[in-house]
């Protein structure tokens, strides 16, 4: 719950500062000068990038929060076995032991969401974000019956 609040906060906080930096891209354009509405224009443009980065990752969290939702409901959310150092950080060896075993469940169902979805996490108690998002993409692409990519 903490995490969804902290989450709605930023958002907020996000949209106030994109609609801050919109209104002054709009003072830029209503000056009226060649190179300030060039200026607006481009201050314009990282409010509408920001908003779709904001969109596409709220897409993204609901989704996987879905996926685990069910995960929990069939019972198959993976346990945490990890052991951790006194001050509470995942030990890096049992984390990759966990992943190898993740990962050879899913090499051996490729086409199941649920492996992958454990394998994001996985990849996420390893400290490898950029693999643990693009294997939680993959599983939602599944549980989607969208076509993926190989990998």
């Amino acid at each position: 719950m903490r995490a969804k609040i902290s989450y709605v906060i930023t958002a907020a906080v996000l949209v106030f500062y994109f609609a801050l930096v919109g209104s002054r891209g709009v003072m830029l354009i209503e000056t009226g000068t060649p190179l300030t509405v060039v200026f607006g224009v481009a201050v314009l443009v990282l409010p509408v990038i920001g908003l779709w980065f904001l969109w596409k990752n709220t897409q993204f969290v609901r989704k996987a929060n879905q996926l685990a939702a069910e995960l929990d409901a069939e019972g198959g959310l993976p346990v945490d076995e990890l052991r951790r150092t006194p001050s509470g950080r995942v030990d890096r060896d049992s984390a990759d032991e966990v992943f190898a075993r993740r990962k050879a469940e899913t090499e051996d169902a490729p086409d199941d969401w649920r492996s992958w979805f454990r394998l994001a996490v996985a990849y996420h108690d390893a400290r490898d974000t950029p693999r643990a998002r693009k294997a939680m993409q993959r599983a939602i692409a599944l549980h989607d019956g969208k076509p993926v990519e190989a990998a």
